[in-house]
């Protein structure tokens, strides 16, 4: 009996073919996902960035606030020095009047330059909150981007060695980076 043949060329150039096109749309696969890495550690890193620049303007304008405090003290300072030193003097009866004006003039001055020193500390300490806030915000953003590299690198060593779970383990970092991402913008 005869063996039939069966046509094996033909066979073969197929699974050849077939290797090239999911080899092909493996690539491209790997290929889009790391361009949307790049995407986000970008957008984290602009977030990052301007967190950052928002921490050092809030310190900036706290530290002017602890400025005009200091300001206010010592204004309050001399007035209270100023008054101390009106009452101890003794003055000339026709000038007594005058003297009780101004010490009563200071001593709503000195009351008000606690009153101001009390609101500008308020702000100022407002302010060093809303630096750390957005410190803080700024950290967990640079974390994200740092995640988004390391995924990114992790995805051209798959395609360069071929290797699916390297790329499974970059869509994995990619997922931790965008929980970082979430937590940084709200």
């Amino acid at each position: 009996m005869e063996e039939i043949e069966v046509p094996m060329e033909h066979l073969h150039e197929k699974i050849n073919e077939e290797a090239k096109e999911s080899s092909n749309s493996g690539t491209m696969a790997i290929a889009l996902s790391t361009a949307f890495m790049a995407v986000f550690a970008a957008i984290a890193a602009l977030l990052a960035g301007h967190h950052s620049n928002e921490a050092v303007i809030k310190q900036i304008e706290s530290s002017d606030k602890w400025a005009q405090y200091q300001s206010k003290s010592i204004k309050s300072e001399i007035a209270s020095s100023t008054n101390k030193i009106l009452t101890t003097l003794s003055i000339a009866p026709e000038t007594k009047e005058k003297k009780e004006a101004v010490t009563e003039d200071l001593a709503k001055k000195i009351e008000r330059y606690e009153v101001e020193k009390e609101e500008i500390s308020k702000e100022a300490r407002g302010l060093e909150t809303d630096a750390k806030a957005h410190l803080d915000r700024h950290v967990t953003l640079s974390k994200a981007v740092t995640i988004f590299q390391i995924a990114i690198a992790l995805s051209a060593i798959s395609i360069l060695t071929r290797r699916r779970w390297l790329w499974y383990g970059s869509l994995a970092l990619s997922a931790a980076g965008a929980v970082f991402l979430i937590l940084g913008a709200i």
